[in-house]
This record gives structure tokens, C-alpha cells and sequence, in this order.
């Protein structure tokens, strides 16, 4: 029998835009956002899958902004805009949802985008990493244990009241302050208008813990905190940097509410004179580009510039064949989408696939549906030059529909890409949905990834090839799967693989690649991801108040509480390993730039039977294995160019000089005493005791770098 095809399609217009530049995705969004809400008042499906938060009574949308020439703070405050952290021109703001549709007339902006949905990165380290020779002292001046260096981790499950956070004698909580962006009850931190800050050891205890949030009761933090630092508490369990001290923030799961975590963090920092670690075991692939040049990439690079050190998950898709690389020549591709299915998650939508192509080289999509393996139905191709409205339509197959919507951009805001998000909701039993897609030339990449209606759901599914006669189909590859923030210039984007350990007979074991962890380079031929860390079966402590569900394999008791610990895998566990490493060099010379730091880091890497040579960089191992105590070796014999709000006790007099100079104020054991340029170059200037004889030296800016009690310190010398 003839099969009735029915295509069905609506087009919704976006409204104009005016100075505004936004994406397809951001203004789809805004536009679905606008005519899903009734009266003011928000689903609980539309407000799950959007970055849409109810702070004191009102609706607000997160969005990440580029500000003006004509920015005003005060105006938008005026306007009940929520504004946030600001760090170059970027800017987080929440704006009120019943003011939505007028975003586009806001003269304080030039670039907005919707803030994306942010999911962690979940899928017998210190001694894999050498931290433990680090701790030691082996072959260093002293054992380096991360004091005086602040850890921050921006995640969901913090347990404020754990020994892990505490000294190794357990007396005194190494929490510096924590905020909780969904608990409503306040103080919110100054300058904020959102959330409840902590900023004492009484305040953190008598909250025991951050509220239920979209992860309900969670304990992902937790164990990431303590991965990066934790003191071990009694147990072998001991994290990386394990005298540093935390800041906390519990966020509200998008990109606005991030930034903000990180402009109160870096605050925090500057008022506390100590280096920054920022870890992030999040990511995200859905929203935006994801080749670094995302607005909030570029809110990240200009931190990294002022000195935060950003460590970064690189995502957990390295088993699956997620994605395409199609070079076209006239052709089309044909790949068929496979669907994540679960009925025992109540959130799970359909699947995303978004593409992006090469600047100024247009592309069509569309989608075609099978029954079994005969051809049904088709939507219409969907070209990236002339898309303009967000397209919310279905194609229908006798009695059933197969939904689906698209946003399309000729140049996309970030990077003058073409793009294109396809969202294909789970079709009925025995239909097949194929992704069609042509061009006469260019490149283009393809991401499957599941979407679910309450968060972005950051697994990847197959592209996958079933016979259909006269049509030759694609499958996809494991290539080019960092995310979203890891896919950042400035940040450290860390890989897995499982620790390496001696067994009872005394041999090695373990020490392979870990198959879940993502795979690069970047679609711009960036080299991603950096390093790789111990991420598999890590065990660390689990929040005593999650109610998610876990396998404890430890407990301590600490002021009359149980305190489990629990094994995860992910490169959510392998980030904080490094970031823990970032703060053992910290500890050894603070001067350090985030670049130094992450080229030390590549530089020291540690390569094994495992890694294979790598001449120079690997998709699956960056540069190689973290290793901690080569690093520390290196940063103490490297000369930071970074500037400390608290300078060393000695001083240099006179300082300008035109000879030679006095160092007063020297105490302790002085290991060394030598002047460097700022390219890092070792000044041949003669030293008797405490005096610097500068005659021989060119007028300039230089370095005096002291190693004393066995840390780097440094100051500035200005020769005349």
C-alpha cells in the first residue's frame, strides 16, 4: 500500500535585532522562550531546559553579553537587569523574563548569547602524577603541599562540614568561603543580587552543606574537592594539593551564573593575596561555538590574563562515534541518527546534531525518515545562507509525527562560521532518522549529542550507516569531541587514563587510556586536549548529605558523623588531579604565569609504554601524563613574570639605580640570589653578600629572583 507523507512546517519569526548581534540558536531560544510563557509564568519543562532561575519572586534568563561603547551599569540595574561579572567586555546579566521580548533595543550591548545548560563530566592518583615524591621532597629544596594557594571549584554537592576540607590535623577547615547560588535565603555576596555567601568557618558548619538544586541533593563537588586537595582525612585518600585552601560555589547551571563564580572567586584571591587554581569538571556541547572563541572563552582568556589558572575536563565522548568530518565536492552526506533510549529517565528529548562549517562556504540540512530501511518521509534542506527564522516543524508518516526544529546562521557571531542545530525528538517505534546534508565544497563537522528536557545531557550518540540502495551512507568517528569550556585557548584541558600501580609481585599495572575520554583536536586545528590525569575509579569523599546514589568502599567518623567514600570515573575526576598539581607549582614559585604553568605542564609531561612517543602532541593524551614532581622541578628553575599583591618582606635600595644596589631585610636560608630579564634570561651581575653590582647591566626593567626557605620570591629592579 501507498504510504500517505505528510511534511509539515512552521516558521517562527525572530524579531529584529537592531545593533544586536545574536546566533540563530540565541535568538530561537529567545523566541521559543517568549511564546511557551504564559502570563509571566514558566513551565517547569521550559524552565529545565533553559537557563531561566526564579531569584526573589522574579523570572530571570541568563545570557553572556559584549557590552558597548555606551554601556551603562546603572541603566540596566534601573531596568531591573541583574548585571553580574564584568571582565574585559564581557558581561553576565539575568534579565527579567517579562521584559524579554525588548532585549533586542538594549543599547548596552553589541553581542548577546543565551547562557548555556551546563552537566558535570561524570562517566590511586598521587602516586600515578609523582605527587607523592612532590610531598616528599625528593630531589626539591622541601616538600610542597599547595599552602597559600586558593583552589576554586565551581560545581553542585559540597559537604562544607567534611574532614577532607580540613587540616591534616583536623582542627581547622581550609574552606575560605563558599556560595550557594540556589539558596535563597541570603546574604548574597556584595555586588551580587543572587544566592547566599558563607565567609566564615561558623557560618560554612552551622549550613553543613549547599541546598538541594537541579542534581537534588548532589555529591559530584565533593568528590572533585577532594580529588584537587582533600586532606585524606585518616585515609589513603589524600587529594593532590592537600594544605591548599577552598572557595566554593554551587552554581546555577549556565554560563552567566559561572562567570560570576568565577569574578567572585578571583575577588576573593586579590583580597586574599594568593594565587588561583579554578577547577571545572563541567562542560557543555550544545550552545555556541566550540572552538574558543565563545564569549565565554574569551571571559576565560581574559581571567587567564590577570593570572587564574583554568583546569578544565575534557569531556567524555572518546567511545563513541558522535562525529562526522564530511570534505564536500558537489556530494551529499547521508548518516543515519541513533537515539538514546531510557525509560527510566523521565528528561530524555531526542538528539541535537550541530554542524559548522568553513567561513564564507554555505551548507543545507535536513532530515530524512525511514521505515526500517524504505525511505518515507523528508523535511526540506535547510540552507545555512538563507535561514533566517527559528523553524519549528514536523514531517508525518500516516498517523505518526516525527518533530523537530532548526536555527541556522550564514556567520555565526563568535567565529564567521556557517551553522546549523538540528533537534530531532525520539521518533516511534521503527522509524530511522538520517541526517542529509550537502554542499558544493568546504568542510563540515557533525556532533549527535543526547538532549534532555532538564539539562543538556552531554553523552554523544553514534552516527551510524545502514544499507539503502543507491544511497551511500556515512558513519561517524571519535575525533573532535572537546567541549565547551575545555576547548578554551587558555585553559588546561585534561584527558584520562587509569592510575598506574605496583601489585603484590611488584609490577606495574594499569596506566591505559581511559576509552571514555573525548578526543581532540579542535575544528580550527587547535591541539586539545592538553594533558591526561588519573580519571578512572578514583576514589574521594561523597557528600554525607547527597541522596545520590553511590558504592562506598570507605567511611570515616568525624565529630559524630559518617563521612563515605566513594570510586568515580570521568574526566570530572582527572581534571582536579591537575589542578591539584597547578597548585604544588603555585606553591613552589607563585609567580608563575597561567601560560608558564600550562607550558611547564606539556613540557614535564611524562610518556610510557602506554602513550607511545608523541612527536609533539596526541588527540588522545595531549602531551602525555601530568607529572608533578618534574613540573615542580622546572617551575622552581623558571622565572615568573606574574605580580603579586603581596610582595616579599626584603627590599631592593635604591631602586631605580644607575649601580649597585642593597638587598635589606634578608632573613631565612637564601638558597640563591640572581637578576633575570623578562624574556627569562639570567643577567651576568656580580653579587658580594647583599649587594648587586650593576655596571655591567643595560637600562631596563629586570627581575630579582630569591630562592629562600625554599620558595621562589622576586621583585622588581629598575637599572638607569
Amino acid at each position: 500500500m501507498k504510504q500517505l507523507i505528510f511534511l509539515g512546517l512552521l516558521l517562527i519569526s525572530s524579531f529584529s535585532i537592531g545593533q544586536i548581534t545574536m546566533s540563530s540558536n540565541t535568538k530561537g531560544d529567545i523566541t521559543e522562550i517568549i511564546k511557551l510563557t504564559t502570563e509571566g509564568k514558566v513551565s517547569q519543562q521550559l524552565r529545565d531546559r533553559f537557563a531561566i532561575n526564579t531569584i526573589y519572586g522574579i523570572d530571570y534568563v541568563s545570557f553572556v553579553a559584549k557590552i558597548s561603547s555606551t554601556y551603562s551599569k546603572t541603566e540596566l540595574i534601573n531596568s531591573d537587569v541583574l548585571v553580574g561579572a564584568k571582565i574585559g567586555e564581557i558581561v553576565s546579566i539575568k534579565y527579567p523574563l517579562t521584559d524579554l521580548a525588548n532585549i533586542e533595543f538594549n543599547s548596552n550591548f553589541v553581542q548577546l548569547e543565551i547562557a548555556g545548560k551546563i552537566k558535570p563530566m561524570l562517566h590511586k592518583a598521587p602516586g600515578d602524577v609523582r605527587a607523592d615524591s612532590v610531598w616528599a621532597g625528593y630531589g626539591l629544596p622541601e616538600g610542597y603541599t599547595g599552602k597559600d594557594v586558593l583552589i576554586g571549584i565551581t560545581d553542585w554537592g559540597f559537604d562544607y562540614s567534611s574532614p577532607m576540607y580540613y587540616d591534616t590535623l583536623l582542627q581547622d577547615s581550609r574552606i575560605l568561603a563558599a556560595w550557594d547560588q540556589f539558596k535563597t535565603s541570603g546574604p548574597a555576596p556584595a555586588n551580587y543580587s543572587y544566592g547566599t555567601e558563607y565567609s566564615t568557618p561558623a557560618e560554612l558548619i552551622l549550613a553543613q552543606a549547599d541546598t538541594s538544586n537541579i542534581y537534588s541533593y548532589a555529591t559530584h563537588g565533593s568528590h572533585v574537592a577532594g580529588i584537587a586537595g582533600g586532606s585524606g582525612s585518616g585515609t589513603p585518600y589524600r587529594g593532590i594539593a592537600f594544605e591548599s585552601n577552598f572557595l566554593f560555589t554551587t552554581f546555577l547551571v549556565d554560563e552567566s551564573s559561572v562567570l560570576d563564580a568565577w569574578e567572585w572567586m578571583y575577588n576573593k584571591s586579590i583580597d586574599e593575596g594568593k594565587r588561583l587554581v579554578i577547577n571545572m569538571s563541567w562542560g557543555l556541547y550544545h550552545m555556541n561555538a566550540i572552538d574558543g572563541t565563545s564569549l565565554l572563552s574569551q571571559a576565560l582568556d581574559n581571567y587567564s590574563a590577570l593570572g587564574v589558572v583554568f583546569v578544565s575536563s575534557a569531556g567524555n565522548n572518546g567511545n563513541v562515534n558522535f562525529h562526522i568530518q564530511k570534505d564536500f565536492t558537489t556530494d551529499t552526506l547521508y548518516s543515519q541518527v541513533q537515539f538514546y533510549n531510557s525509560a527510566a529517565l523521565s528528561t530524555l528529548w531526542g538528539q541535537s546534531i550541530h554542524m559548522w562549517g568553513e567561513q564564507g562556504v554555505p551548507f543545507e540540512a535536513g532530515i530524512e525518515i525511514y521505515n526500517g530501511t524504505t525511505f518515507v518521509g523528508e523535511s526540506s534542506l535547510f540552507s545555512t545562507a538563507t535561514t533566517t527564522n527559528y523553524i519549528d516543524s514536523f514531517v508525518v508518516v500516516n498517523t505518526d509525527t516525527i518533530w523537530f526544529n532548526l536555527s541556522a546562521d550564514a556567520t555565526h557571531p563568535s567565529n564567521n562560521r556557517p551553522q546549523i542545530r538540528l533537534r530531532v525528538k525520539i521518533p516511534p517505534i521503527g522509524y530511522n532518522v538520517v541526517l542529509k546534508s550537502t554542499a558544493t565544497n568546504g568542510t563540515v563537522h557533525y556532533w549527535n549529542v543526547t538532549e534532555l528536557t532538564s539539562d543538556v545531557g552531554n553523552w554523544g550518540m553514534p552516527f551510524t550507516a545502514f544499507s539503502v540502495p543507491g544511497i551511500s551512507m556515512t558513519a561517524g568517528n571519535k575525533t573532535h569531541g572537546i567541549g565547551a569550556p575545555s576547548c578554551s585557548y587558555s585553559s588546561i584541558s585534561v584527558a584520562a587514563h587509569s592510575s598506574e600501580f605496583r601489585i603484590f609481585n611488584g609490577s606495574l599495572y594499569g596506566g591505559q587510556e581511559a576509552s571514555f575520554s573525548s578526543l581532540g583536536p579542535l575544528i580550527n586545528d587547535t591541539l586539545k586536549p592538553d594533558i591526561s590525569g588519573p580519571g578512572v575509579a578514583v576514589t574521594s569523599s561523597i557528600s554525607s548529605y547527597t541522596d545520590n546514589s553511590f558504592t562506598q568502599v570507605a567511611s570515616v567518623l568525624f565529630n559524630g558523623r559518617t563521612y563515605p567514600f566513594a570510586a568515580f570515573s570521568g574526566t570530572s575526576m582527572s581534571s582536579p588531579v591537575v589542578a591539584g598539581v597547578v597548585a604544588l607549582i603555585l606553591d613552589a614559585n607563585p609567580y608563575l604565569s597561567p601560560q608558564q604553568i600550562k607550558d611547564i605542564i606539556k613540557q614535564t609531561a611524562r610518556l610510557d609504554q602506554h602513550t607511545g612517543p608523541i612527536p609533539p602532541h596526541s588527540t588522545m593524551w595531549g602531551w602525555g601524563k601530568v607529572n608533578a614532581h618534574a613540573a615542580i622541578v622546572l617551575a622552581l628553575n623558571t622565572t615568573g613574570v606574574q605580580q603579586l599583591k603581596e610582595e616579599p618582606k626584603w627590599e631592593i635600595y635604591p631602586n631605580p639605580s644607575s649601580g649597585g644596589v642593597t638587598i635589606s631585610n634578608l632573613t631565612g636560608e637564601i638558597q640563591s640570589i640572581q637578576v633575570f630579564d623578562y624574556a627569562g634570561k639570567v643577567q651576568n651581575v656580580r653579587i658580594t653578600g647583599k649587594v648587586l653590582h650593576l655596571a655591567g647591566l643595560s637600562a631596563g626593567i629586570y627581575i630579582v629572583r630569591i630562592i629562600r626557605d625554599n620558595k621562589v620570591e622576586q621583585r622588581k629592579l629598575v637599572k638607569q
